[in-house]
């Protein structure tokens, strides 16, 4: 954090050259004398106290639980193009998406680029996999490798549940129940958001609103969310007085500050794309 005064008229600094997140929980995030302020109670991230925020170093607030935000800190954050979300712990849910993202539209304007043309989204579409699934599949038709990613998911399913040493015999999705295994999209949808780039267009996921927040989101199921779903069966299993969904927050928590996600999956759009 930095000491000192911060105020409208300061010039702002390139999406690209920021720092990236910051993590704020529990106290009242306000602007004292034209500086971003946050006063806390303590936290994971911070000690109690008073913090002068570094705006224009900062490409997006995630703002956590026990937390508010004045009118004149929107305003603030506004003027020079900071996002703010608002989210669970550790970014296992995003309650918000921020208005206004990045002020380069670079990312935005590949992606747009690249899924209006049906070879290139083909193209980024096969380097989903290849990250997905460690290597270049030959293959040009997008159903084609849909099934095979089908096929080797079945075979990880069965290996992360026996690894964890739980009882697997197949997928059921809940349809009543979508945030039954939303922690790591929540990730996903804040890093899309932190680089502006357009969530309905996606390269495997086509119909949902958040096509390319689902791309990205698979691109760690194999060895962030599988194993925090079967971790968290295991710990339900050892303590059934714990909701299994809390199970889930806390080693998602845990899992995604450990790893870096979403800083991560910022990193893997840009490279998507090629950009910088």
């Amino acid at each position: 954090m930095l000491k000192g005064r911060l105020g409208l008229e300061t010039a702002r600094v390139p999406h690209a050259d920021r720092h990236g997140l910051i993590w704020l929980s529990r106290g009242a995030l306000t602007v004292e004398r034209g500086c971003l302020r946050f006063a806390t109670a303590g936290g994971p991230d911070l000690p109690a106290g008073c913090y002068d925020i570094p705006f224009q170093g900062i490409s997006l607030i995630l703002l956590g639980p026990g937390s508010t935000v004045s009118h004149d800190a929107l305003r603030l954050m506004a003027r020079h193009g900071t996002g703010l979300a608002a989210v669970g712990d550790d970014g296992v849910r995003a309650y918000t998406a921020p208005p206004l993202g990045a002020d380069d539209s670079g990312v935005a304007r590949r992606q747009a680029r690249v899924w209006a043309d049906a070879d290139a989204r083909l193209s980024i579409a096969r380097r989903l996999y290849a990250w997905r699934l460690g290597e270049v599949l030959p293959h040009q038709d997008i159903a084609v490798l849909r099934g095979i990613e089908g096929a080797r998911m079945k075979e990880t399913y069965r290996l992360i549940a026996k690894r964890y040493g739980v009882g697997w015999d197949g997928r059921r999705y809940d349809r009543a129940n979508p945030n039954a295994a939303t922690a790591v999209e929540a990730a996903a949808a804040l890093a899309v958001a932190a680089t502006a780039a357009v969530p309905q267009l996606g390269f495997i996921h086509e119909d949902s609103a958040n096509a390319f927040t689902l791309d990205i989101a698979d691109l760690y199921r194999d060895h962030m969310t599988l194993p925090i779903a079967f971790q968290a069966v295991k710990a339900a299993e050892k303590d059934a007085t714990v909701p299994l969904e809390r199970h889930v927050r806390r080693i998602a928590g845990r899992a995604f500050r450990d790893d870096g996600l979403i800083p991560g999956m910022i990193d893997r759009i840009k490279t998507l794309f090629d950009a910088t």
